[in-house]
């Protein structure tokens, strides 16, 4: 019997398109920030429970240590998520890209002249 893993597919780009630079820079500094933190987690119980095996502290406060580790590092991650997206946004904004937000009130505009149009049509 097959087992079916949570492993995410990889897109393939087409054979004709080249790759992102920017998108491929993106992905691989995303990729190297999950398995950062992913190591780190684990660093950080490996450490905690070596210290509860050789009786320095309770088991309780080893739990409750890596609980109060973990917290800060999603606090930090959703700083450091941030500052990302910031970032982001400041380079689409360089590179003239529009963003949600302009193509919403672009499509607002569009469908409020529509109405017009239709109106005018009817007159």
């Amino acid at each position: 019997m097959a087992t079916k893993t949570n492993k995410p597919e990889e897109v393939k780009p087409n054979e004709n398109e080249e790759p992102n630079p920017l998108l491929e820079a993106t992905r691989k500094v995303l990729l190297a920030g999950i398995g950062a933190i992913v190591l780190a987690q684990e660093e950080i119980e490996d450490f905690v429970n070596r210290l509860v095996e050789r009786g320095e502290i309770a088991e309780k406060d080893g739990k409750k240590l890596v609980r109060e580790m973990m917290d800060k590092r999603k606090k930090g991650t959703a700083k450091a998520e941030d500052e990302f997206n910031k970032r982001i946004e400041e380079i689409l904004k360089r590179m003239n890209v529009p963003t949600k937000a302009d193509i919403d009130v672009l499509s607002e505009k569009i469908l409020a002249l529509t109405k017009k149009v239709d109106e005018l049509k009817k007159s």
